[in-house]
């Protein structure tokens, strides 16, 4: 069998022996001793020729981006050399819409620049173009280079190497080793024409007309078609990101486990949003997978049921009221007490010092009795404005939702925005000096981010201590294709620090009455297996339920086509120990084009 590189010189050199015969010549051919496009290219991530001005760079267009900010074409070389660390394809940067033609021989002028998608402090690998060029056309009409087949014969099971220690992790100037890791197997592919085919679909499209496939159909595949992210050494490195070179209103709405069918063809860029990703001048045709939104079984009259949803910056002119309540109703089947995240003002984002969320919550009451679900009543505290995080003027909160049919909520005055709980014993059962309450809001791990909302329930005459949460986000964190690899979590600082403020509130419940009732839950914005997860989890004070789940269906969020557990319910003894609880984690969003939040809501069922 042939390797990679002799298979990839052989079609190459094939579509250009094949296209003289039909190219149309209008100037002199490039000289022969002109820098190629290889040379530029390098066997590192940075091209030795960065900064520097280059001559007659000759190759053929095999694509152009006349739209967003990055317009230009891509050029390919059409006798590519025989290492398959140097890529044959390099993008050229013209700042306004291009002259060039797909199918044009041309040979380029200009300066070879290193552009870092979202800036240098993103962390994000550079691309390898050439800009202010000066575009000469050989010929028009020439055949674009046959693309490299992206297949998981071809991608490696390694995502990437370590980065150099001597400069700060990264891994831009590490030579190449394409058989061996799938990041550099990407880069050694850079701007050159490839094809997939017959991919699965990993993350539905979204509002950016983009989506997530795999190239390796049995990779963490779950029973729904989604590929699970499991542990910080298992990357999944068949995903690759898919856009449209053209219009997107065509662009298909996928969900998860659909597949792109037939070859999608294109141009190998690198976006600030997910990495390298293949720009489709052909996309294959969308077949349905036929993925359904789960519906969870209905509680028992013994068991309590306790579900976490984030609502994703829900106010009042959003149209997507009657979509939650009927998925709460149906969907969740009506749990006795919702905690939702993310729940805004009663004006949104508008900066004004708005602050109550009333109007918010009771819409979403009124929808929920519309679509046939209880009259639930609700405990929230009123943040201080614009300090928890979240979008300006938004002031997103948790809020309880309760069935007073079937559980009750114990009122103890004292709570507000920047008033502690605490713990108290009281006939020698734990009781909450005030509830609702929230967490010591004045502690430094709480800067900027929502402070956990606490609160008594009882049901069935047993109380239950329900901590409502929603950690700091993962914003500000180097993406997986980074340069600086392993690449660093800088946002786990803060968020370990406010695991360690929710594990010791629990430990302060669990030291005045040892079999407390006690269900931490909400966007924890972490995995299961994470230092968060493990400090939240402490000494055996709490323990994540969605641990009991087998692995392949652990995953409440869908990120670039790795689905995994952001959304937690962590459960004290008394409850995991009893062994009579029952979790699911309720796939209505996450998989989907069309969500209306992009977390899967979790629940949790058990008898007190």
């Amino acid at each position: 069998m042939p390797s990679r590189s002799s298979a990839r010189l052989a079609a190459l050199t094939v579509a250009a022996v094949c296209s003289a015969a039909s190219a149309v010549v209008l100037t002199s051919p490039a000289h022969a001793d002109a820098v190629r496009i290889h040379d530029i290219q390098g066997t590192t991530r940075i091209s030795p020729f960065a900064g520097q001005q280059v001559t007659d760079v000759p190759g053929i267009v095999t694509a152009t981006r006349a739209y967003g900010s990055s317009k230009g074409f891509w050029i390919q070389d059409p006798n590519p050399d025989a290492d398959p660390r140097t890529s044959e394809g390099v993008f050229v940067f013209t700042g306004s819409a291009p002259k060039a033609a797909v199918g044009d021989s041309v040979t380029v002028t200009g300066t070879v620049s290193e552009y870092v998608p979202g800036g240098t402090s993103s962390g994000n690998q550079s691309v390898t173009e050439i800009t202010k060029p000066t575009v000469t056309t050989v010929s028009t009409g020439n055949a674009v280079p046959a693309p490299v087949v992206v297949d998981e014969d071809a991608v490696p099971d390694e995502y990437t190497p370590s980065g150099d220690t001597a400069a700060n992790g990264s891994i831009n100037g590490l030579t190449l080793d394409p058989s061996t890791y799938a990041l550099d197997y990407y880069e050694s592919l850079e701007g050159m024409n490839v094809q997939v085919a017959d991919a699965r679909v990993v993350t539905g499209t979204d509002p950016y007309s983009e989506l997530w496939v795999t190239v390796k159909p049995h990779e963490h595949r779950n029973r729904r078609g989604g590929t699970v992210y499991g542990s910080y050494d298992a990357q999944n490195t068949g995903r690759l990101q898919i856009q449209s070179l053209g219009p997107t209103a065509d662009f298909p709405k996928a969900n998860v486990g659909d597949t792109l069918a037939g070859t999608t063809t294109g141009p190998l860029d690198f976006n600030q949003f997910g990495g390298y990703t293949l720009v489709a001048s052909e996309l294959g045709t969308l077949k349905s997978g036929g993925l359904q939104r789960e519906t969870t079984r209905r509680q028992s009259g013994r068991e309590l049921a306790m579900a976490t949803y984030n609502v994703e910056n829900l106010d009042p002119s959003d149209a997507t009221f009657d979509q939650h309540a009927a998925a709460i109703v149906h969907n969740l089947q009506s749990p006795d007490i919702v905690s939702l995240e993310e729940i805004q003002d009663n004006n949104g984002a508008t900066d004004d010092g708005t602050v109550d969320a009333s109007v918010t919550v009771n819409k979403l009451i009124d929808a929920i009795v519309a679509a046939g679900g209880p009259k639930y009543d609700w405990r929230s505290i009123n943040p201080v404005n614009d300090q928890d995080g979240g979008q300006p003027g938004g002031n997103i909160r948790q809020v309880f939702l309760f069935n007073p049919e079937r559980v009750s909520f114990v009122d103890r005055a004292g709570g507000d925005s920047t008033t502690a709980v605490g713990v108290t014993k009281v006939a020698g059962k734990a009781q909450l000096t005030a509830s609702p309450g929230r967490i010591d809001p004045a502690n430094s791990a709480w800067k900027d981010s929502r402070k956990p909302l606490a609160g008594e329930f009882v049901f069935r005459g047993k109380t239950v201590f329900v901590i409502a949460n929603h950690l700091v986000s993962k914003g500000g964190d180097q993406g997986l294709t980074s340069q600086y690899q392993p690449p660093t979590r800088s946002s786990e600082i803060q968020r370990h620090a406010q695991a360690a403020e929710v594990n010791a509130f629990v430990k302060d419940i669990l030291k005045v009455q040892k079999n407390a009732n006690v269900v931490a839950l909400g966007d924890m914005n972490d995995f299961e297996f994470s230092g968060t997860a493990k400090t939240l989890e402490g000494d055996g004070e709490l323990w994540s339920a969605i641990k009991s789940l087998p692995r392949s269906e652990r995953y409440t969020y869908d990120y670039q086509g790795n689905e995994q557990v952001l959304d937690q319910i962590l459960i004290s003894p008394a409850i995991r120990c009893a062994g009579d609880f029952d979790y699911d984690s309720v796939h209505v969003n996450a998989e989907f084009n069309d969500q209306i939040s992009d977390h899967d809501p979790q629940v949790l069922r058990f008898r007190p």
